[in-house]
Order: structure tokens, then sequence, then C-alpha cells
């Protein structure tokens, strides 16, 4: 990501999507990843993360493994989160299987579901990888990463 320190809304048109790509960074770390209609007014356009997601919905491969990210979800979802970002680009996991990643017990499903619902971060903590799974972006968006990755 770019220097430390940097922080703010950061968009962009997104033509593959037909949205606007909007990121939230705080230091060195990615908060947030949005696809509004209308990007924040006080967004500013130029971003390395922009240029490789942008990158990524052109059809670069990118695993995001080196982007730092802050997730504030509690403990329980972040795990799921983080064992999301496991999930190899071009690759699926069930629910079933992303929860015992997570290290979650049998009934504890909801979790799994609530933590993609609420994933701050799509593409770079790729919800669209989970096989039966809720996303935490519009189906139309989420047709379109799997698309890109062959899924």
């Amino acid at each position: 990501m770019d220097a430390p320190g940097e922080a703010g809304i950061f968009a962009r048109e997104a033509p593959t999507l037909d949205r606007t790509l909007q990121c939230g960074v705080a230091g060195s770390r990615l908060l947030s990843v949005s696809f509004p209609a209308e990007p924040d007014p006080s967004a500013s356009g130029s971003h390395q993360i922009l240029d490789r997601i942008s990158e990524y919905l052109q059809g670069a491969t990118d695993s995001f493994d080196d982007v730092t990210v802050g997730l504030t979800v509690p403990t329980d979802q972040r795990a799921v989160l983080e064992a999301t970002r496991k999930i190899p680009y071009g690759e699926t996991a069930s629910c079933e299987q992303l929860r015992s990643m997570a290290g979650l017990d049998e009934d504890e499903t909801a979790t799994v579901h609530t933590a993609l619902r609420s994933n701050p971060i799509p593409i770079v903590v790729p919800d669209h990888r989970v096989s039966d799974g809720p996303s935490a972006v519009p189906s139309a968006i989420e047709r379109r990463l799997r698309a890109l990755e062959g899924l």
C-alpha cells in the first residue's frame, strides 16, 4: 500500500462493474472496499490499492496477500474472514469448510454467514470464493468476481 500515515477515502469508476470502486484507508491498513453508485465527494482518485483492484477487475491475478487489512469485527467473525483470505485465487470453499478453517464448532454456521454478509473488505477478503455463502457485495458484482476467476 502507499506511504504509512496516508488516510482517507479513495474512489474511481470501475467500468467492468458499472459502479464506483471505493476504499477506506488508514495508515497502511485497508479498512473498507465498497461499490457505491456515487463516490464519496471527498474521495481522492489515486491510491495504490485502487490501482491493484482495478487491474484485478480487468483480469490480472492478484491474491492481495500482502495487503494489510484493519478488521474491526468480533473475534469469531474475524477468524472467518481471515480464513476466507486463505482461499486461493480461482478456488472455492464451502461454508462448512470455511467454518472448519476458522476453528469454529459445528453449531456456528450462522457466524460464518454473518461474517461473510458483513465483510467490510470484499475482493481482498474474497467472500465471492465461498460457494454456498452470502456475499457482502451485490449479487451482480459477486457474479462478475466469480466469472473473473472462472468460478
